[in-house]
């Protein structure tokens, strides 16, 4: 099986289940685990934060964020495309009672400028506004990177109207491999950022949540809460070191078979993409054949050994990662030219 249907499908390496099994663990809930701590130290390091907090996956990530920066009836900007608005199980309303107020962004990215557009002052019939947040890279967006000056300029208008911002920065590590910038410039005027290690960088699960300290003071109290906090999860947070170690300067590498993946579609007659638009490992593409649509061709790939997910009717998204070579790339596409090529 070919899967591109997502980064989450990655494997340990066998490199990385070694030093998992011979990790130094301790009690983490009462924050005695060595492994993680260290990798909370490296990973607030790395985000330019005070403090950092270990928890199962980036979907806690983000709700905790959300609880801890609003209080109930409280609304928060983000763009349309966001994960907590589609992806989180309603999340954000039923832990944290907060309203999203959508911003209809270019591929989940919206400027300063629509950003004051839905600013108010506030008044007590409406919602107090809270918190503007962000998503980098783009998910449903193709993979795009948010722009450091757009970022700025994002964060200026919010925090110039009282507003605190946080980052959903599941690919930030995408965004900045791709770009050159460092992760802690991409995060520097938000209050609070995550980065996931189940992604790209192949670990079995977990993410990181940092801020300032009264923050993730905060963040920990929420963690206990919904059962986030864990035992000796020094196990899991080794293969998330070893990943800091061994995995980020490769994200290049997937980005590179995106961008094959993507040229390589564009030929493809029956399958619309600007190649332009595979930024970083996601790789969005239109099927406008008569008679298909994106069901369809992801079934028949299916039955090819190649496994892609529908984004909707006519969507379709491939996302590369590390257990996928160029070969795989390859065979990718002649799987895709086989089936199009099907009367």
């Amino acid at each position: 099986m070919i899967d591109l249907f997502s980064d989450t499908k990655t494997k340990p390496t066998a490199a990385m289940r070694q030093v998992m099994a011979s990790a130094e663990v301790g009690d983490e809930r009462a924050g005695e685990d060595p492994t993680v701590n260290r990798l909370v130290a490296r990973c607030a390091a790395l985000l330019g934060k005070e403090a950092a907090l270990y928890l199962p996956s980036g979907t806690m990530c983000n709700e905790i964020a959300l609880a801890v920066h609003c209080r109930p009836g409280d609304e928060v900007l983000c763009d349309v495309t966001s994960h907590i608005i589609g992806f989180e199980g309603g999340g954000p309303a039923a832990l944290a009672g907060v309203m999203l107020n959508p911003i209809a962004g270019t591929r989940g990215i919206y400027t300063a400028a629509q950003l004051k557009e839905k600013l108010h002052v506030d008044r007590p019939y409406a919602p107090r506004q809270r918190l503007v947040e962000v998503e980098q890279t783009a998910n449903l967006g193709g993979g795009a990177i948010w722009p450091l000056v757009t970022l700025r300029e994002v964060a200026k208008v919010a925090h110039d109207a009282g507003l605190a911002t946080h980052m959903d920065g599941a690919r930030l590590l995408n965004a900045s491999v791709a770009s050159g910038i460092s992760a802690a410039d991409y995060a520097r005027d938000f209050d609070s950022v995550w980065i996931d290690f189940s992604k790209g960088l192949g670990a079995p699960g977990g993410a990181v949540l940092a801020g300032s300290r009264p923050f993730i003071a905060e963040a920990q109290r929420w963690q206990f809460r919904i059962g986030g906090a864990m035992r000796q999860s020094g196990i899991i947070a080794a293969a998330c070191d070893y990943a800091l170690d061994h995995h980020i300067a490769r994200l290049a590498d997937d980005h590179a078979s995106a961008h094959v993946l993507a040229q390589g579609i564009a030929q493809i007659p029956g399958l619309q993409i600007d190649p332009a638009s595979a930024e970083t490992n996601l790789v969005y593409f239109d099927v406008v054949r008569d008679g298909w649509d994106a069901e369809r061709v992801a079934a028949a790939l299916l039955g090819q050994g190649v496994r892609v997910s529908t984004m909707g009717m006519r969507t379709l998204r491939a996302v590369t990662h590390l257990d996928v070579d160029a070969a795989g790339i390859e065979t990718a596409l002649a799987a895709l030219r086989g089936v199009l090529a099907t009367a």
